[in-house]
């Protein structure tokens, strides 16, 4: 089949690769129709690792996906032929003490697309366990559910935060995952939130998902307009999701007496973490990685009308394209969010 390949660190190629997956009795095969562009993506193709991981051999990309049931297993219920799906990406072992304690995204034999040497999904079909396939509304679109990915990043991170009707969160960083934060904060109740990065553009975009003030911290510094925003008081909740190292280290200045952190964003390198400031508030911290238990959730949200993805899909490209959609979102212009990629029926 042909598939988007990595080859190796800068090198991208289009092109047949040898790829038999068979049907097992709880498995279903799907017609990939709408893959998105992730950031981590992006960062095996210009630096060809994430931490430990490491691209050794060639690997396709991708992870954020929709599509058409083609095939199902002779056990599978629920499911059938010409079902348009959504597919959690990360499969974990069942018996691992991980996933037996409910915490199946920290299980470190999770097998995740496009995560070496675990192929991704930018091909016309895959096979994939039944259990992590998700039926899509008909309100909802192929391309809004392959959104369903980042947006369980969003909603678990509400989750994490505990987020109070009322609250007045801070998202850093107006990239998907702060987007998508912005949206699953104000669908858990947030009353207002500020949303800080460098783009115009990308915070024009925030302001039209909601209460939102966006904030260009390059003329306005974070924390005197949330002093401002509380009267004084500072934020119920502080999502970090640009992983930029001065801004993850500037959190608790932002947040009130016994306010919450939770880092999404992933910094590239250790970052400052004040104890004494985090103490003195005593403040909750929590991290996230990945997600799980609310791919049902999301799809839930989205056939409610709760959460709108559409805006923040800014870019599509065909398959034949898939080259240049990713030198695009090597260097996207102003205002660029999701880009996607759409494969043939």
């Amino acid at each position: 089949m042909k598939a988007l390949v990595l080859e190796e660190k800068d090198r991208l190629a289009l092109r047949d690769i040898a790829l038999e997956e068979k049907l097992g009795p709880r498995d279903v095969r799907i017609s990939l129709r709408s893959v998105g562009i992730c950031g981590s993506d992006m960062h095996y193709y210009t630096h060809g690792r994430i931490g430990p991981f490491v691209v050794k051999e060639p690997m396709i990309l991708g992870h954020e996906a929709a599509g058409v049931v083609a095939e199902v297993g002779s056990e599978v219920q629920g499911l059938k032929v010409g079902d348009r799906v959504c597919m959690e990406p990360g499969i974990p072992d069942p018996n691992s003490r991980a996933s037996r304690l409910g915490k199946y995204n920290l299980d470190p034999a999770v097998r995740f697309w496009a995560t070496p040497p675990v192929h991704g999904i930018l091909r016309p079909s895959v096979v994939h366990p039944a259990d992590f396939t998700f039926k899509l509304p008909d309100n909802v679109s192929l391309a809004a559910g392959a959104m369903c990915e980042p947006l369980a990043i969003g909603v678990h991170s509400a989750t994490k935060a505990q987020v109070q009707p009322g609250d007045l969160a801070v998202v850093i960083g107006a990239g998907t995952i702060g987007m998508v934060i912005v949206l699953a904060a104000i669908a858990a109740g947030c009353a207002r939130i500020i949303v800080s990065d460098v783009d115009d553009a990308k915070l024009a975009l925030a302001e039209t998902l909601g209460p939102v003030m966006g904030v260009n911290i390059r003329s306005k510094k974070l924390v005197d307009v949330v002093q401002r925003e509380s009267d004084g008081w500072g934020a119920d909740v502080v999502f970090e999701a640009s992983g930029n190292e001065k801004a993850a280290a500037e959190v608790f200045d932002l947040i009130c007496p016994g306010g919450r952190v939770v880092f999404t964003g992933m910094p590239p390198e250790p970052i400052a973490y004040d104890v004494p400031k985090a103490q003195i508030k005593e403040a909750r911290v929590e991290h996230v990685f990945r997600y799980a238990h609310v791919y049902g959730r999301t799809v839930a949200m989205l056939a409610s009308g709760k959460i709108d993805v559409t805006p923040l899909i800014t870019q599509t490209f065909p398959f034949k394209d898939s080259l240049q959609a990713f030198e695009f979102a090597k260097r996207p212009p102003a205002g660029s969010v999701k880009v996607q990629i759409e494969l043939p029926a």
